[in-house]
């Protein structure tokens, strides 16, 4: 991940695999956050993070022409599109999806029968979450009457919201002792308003969401993780088994899940290309597309001494791991850019 964040930034990182816990005991009238056990695979994306000057992560990169072409649209369908995180950036959202060709003016699907896949975290940390998902929804049935479709995958903040909503303070077994689903849920961005907002066919909606796809050669995901070969050896095994998992709504079963959908940097080093061969090999595609981790921590290069927030330097998506894997989290909770791409790259 790069330099440690600003000491403004709580909090620490915890051993790796664990999810984030909430403080043993409540803290006395801090001024800030109190200290929290994190993962090493957290990233915090708070906006005073360290400014990121890297901008070769473009689509031109060398390792694009090397890996294989992705499979021709199936005939009939349009162009293929993927969303990266979008964490209750509704305005970002709006305008990432017109800039595209994808939405009108009004927010109304323009693209015919183009194809749109968004790839999880609609929730927390940013304003509105609730209106991410409406318009996701919304836009799912225009595409459907024109002969298009708009579909999402599950992410890990699905999850979180998921269980906060049906356990609260329940207790759950973790790694690092007991936690619960209301207290990560805050202590990863989770946004009361959303919460309020919150209804039945939200969450009827997220509970059905699949976790794993693949489109014309590329394998879509949420998170930069093998942990979905723990789930099942093919697509449809992998996406039964967490609607099993949600549908059986057991808490300590839903944190587990929701604990290995957290995990992430399986591409990034030396083993990466290995890593995302084991999800090809079992799953199908020539490519991973992901989001979850920002791009930004995954080139592990930030810029500025004091820490001040100038914006972060991501124009498009992270190409790595020998041309097999796409990053699509432009890290929009720390300035960055939400990203809206038509696959496959162009060279």
């Amino acid at each position: 991940m790069g330099a440690q964040p600003p000491a403004s930034v709580p909090p620490p990182p915890a051993p790796a695999g664990q999810p984030l816990q909430a403080p043993a005991a409540p803290p006395v009238a801090p001024p800030a956050a109190p200290p929290v056990q994190m993962p090493e695979e957290y990233t915090p994306t708070a906006r005073d993070l360290p400014v990121i000057t890297r901008t070769d992560t473009l689509v031109d990169h060398p390792s694009v022409l090397a890996a294989q072409e992705p499979a021709p649209a199936p005939e009939g369908l349009g162009p293929l599109y993927v969303v990266g995180d979008v964490h209750g950036y509704y305005d970002e959202l709006r305008a990432a999806l017109e800039a595209e060709g994808l939405i009108d003016a009004d927010g109304t699907w323009a693209a015919g029968n183009a194809r749109l896949w968004f790839l999880g975290d609609f929730t927390d940390r940013g304003p509105d979450g609730i209106g991410v998902i409406d318009l996701v929804m919304q836009l799912s049935a225009e595409a459907a009457a024109a002969g298009g479709y708009c579909k999402a995958l599950m992410g890990n903040h699905e999850l979180l919201l998921l269980g906060a909503k049906r356990f609260g303070d329940t207790p759950v077994q973790s790694g690092a002792g007991t936690a619960s689903f209301q207290a990560a849920w805050l202590l990863n961005g989770g946004q009361k308003n959303d919460m309020d907002r919150l209804e039945d066919h939200h969450l009827q909606w997220m509970a059905r969401l699949d976790a794993v796809m693949e489109e014309d050669g590329h394998l879509l995901v949420h998170s930069d993780t093998t942990a979905y070969l723990e789930y099942g050896a093919s697509i449809e095994e992998v996406n039964d088994t967490v609607h099993d998992v949600l549908t059986r709504s057991d808490a300590d079963e839903v944190w587990d899940l929701f604990r290995k959908f957290t995990k992430r940097f399986a591409f990034r080093d030396e083993a990466g290309a290995q890593a995302v061969r084991e999800l090809l090999d079992a799953y199908g595609g020539n490519r991973v597309v992901h989001g979850h981790s920002p791009i930004p921590y995954l080139l592990g290069e930030v810029g500025g001494e004091d820490g001040e927030d100038d914006g972060v330097a991501v124009d498009g998506p992270h190409v790595y791991a020998d041309g097999l894997a796409i990053a699509m989290d432009g890290g929009v909770t720390m300035a960055g850019k939400l990203l809206v791409c038509q696959l496959p790259l162009a060279g």
